[in-house]
């Protein structure tokens, strides 16, 4: 699945965490605990989780900032849990670097299926998609998930380069939102979800691209999203 199967769990109720370990556990996952904000970084670093689970309300730091501090070292997937009614955490989260989220409670096999779709997309080998991709300044190398734009690295998050490389791969093609939705998530887009919205957004503004009038990826209105080869 991964170059390993460890599991950082950031969450501070503590009865929740072991749950949420043991079921993991019992699912072949190494898991470990941190239950403070200000400790995350520095666990981050010395044991290389594949993937992070972060809580957004943790004593000393938020989710949030952490999920900011975080996406410049940490170039694995980041799984928040975030309230039912925050659709304001949930999408900054994403804006921050989060790949995606899970409302709470969580259920625990609902939280293990994203981890490992997650995970099987991050890590996963494709052959067909082994060729750098170039347009211009852009250049997209999907064997080592880098993306850099006038000789620059872009840092993004792994559903952002996920996008990118969907829109680049099928570039001049209108894709629309169910589309990347599914293709991304591996789940049916349920016509309210704005996680596409915000990584586009997000995209333009990494990527140099005017948000208000943008002309590298385009929105098509009422069809989707179009990357515009020869802009770049």
């Amino acid at each position: 699945m991964s170059h390993n199967n460890l599991i950082l769990l950031v969450e501070d109720d503590r009865r929740l965490a072991q749950l949420v370990k043991d079921f993991l556990e019992s699912n072949d996952f190494q898991v470990a605990l941190e239950e403070n904000g200000n400790r995350v970084l520095r666990q981050a670093q010395n044991i290389n989780p594949a993937l992070i689970v972060l809580d957004l309300m943790l004593p000393g730091k938020d989710g949030l900032t952490l999920c900011k501090e975080l996406r410049p070292q940490f170039k694995g997937p980041i799984l928040m849990l975030t309230a039912r009614d925050s659709d304001v955490d949930q999408v900054l989260g994403l804006e921050y670097g989060a790949d995606d989220y899970v409302i709470k409670p969580a259920e625990p096999r609902v939280l293990l299926a994203r981890i490992r779709a997650l995970l099987r997309r991050y890590y996963q080998n494709d052959p067909r998609e082994q060729e750098a991709l170039n347009f211009g300044e852009l250049c997209i190398q999907p064997t080592a998930r880098k993306v850099s734009l006038a000789g620059q690295e872009i840092m993004l998050s792994s559903h952002e380069y996920d996008l990118l490389l969907a829109l680049a791969a099928q570039a001049g093609q209108i894709l629309s939102r169910e589309f990347l939705f599914n293709h991304i998530y591996n789940r049916e887009y349920d016509g309210l979800d704005r996680t596409i919205d915000v990584r586009i957004s997000q995209l333009r503004k990494k990527l140099n691209d005017n948000p208000d009038n943008p002309t590298r990826i385009k929105t098509i209105w009422g069809k989707g999203y179009l990357f515009i080869a020869d802009a770049w």
